[in-house]
């Protein structure tokens, strides 16, 4: 069988950063010579498609779960969200919000989609949000 080798919901990782307390925050894959981890997104336009379960220090075992549509999921938020609103990564810049997410900004600039709220929500809340995986938005001014 050809994929008598996957796996469904939850798994262990190695970070490649402290995670501790990242519980709700997206993350990325990424590799240390060849060997995956995980990191915080440093960049909006990230793939950051797994949430924190269960966080850890750099080099440790932390528990992810990949976004799926088929599932909601807890993030936690930056600002305040609306059912119905598109949410996507909070600024990265901000070593804070890493791995957070916001409502789609208005600002103008090229967002990546990353799910829909399905509850209201308010800061520092594990909003609750259907994973869709839209992509590129662009809002211009």
């Amino acid at each position: 069988m050809s994929q008598s080798d996957t796996r469904t919901g939850s798994f262990r990782m190695l970070a490649g950063e402290d995670l501790t307390g990242k519980e709700g925050r997206l993350v990325k894959m990424t590799h240390d010579g060849g060997v995956p981890e995980m990191k915080l997104p440093d960049d909006n336009g990230d793939y950051a498609v797994y949430a924190v379960t269960d966080g850890g220090a750099d080099g440790g075992n932390v528990d992810v779960v990949p976004l799926a549509a088929g599932a909601n999921a807890r993030l936690a938020l930056k600002g305040t969200c609306n059912p119905g609103d598109v949410l996507v990564l909070a600024d990265t810049a901000v070593a804070a919000d890493r791995g957070k997410v916001r409502a789609l900004p208005a600002a103008a600039g090229t967002y990546r989609g990353l799910g829909i709220a399905e509850e209201k929500g308010v800061d520092g809340q594990f909003v609750l949000c259907r994973p869709a995986l839209i992509g590129p938005v662009t809002v211009t001014a």
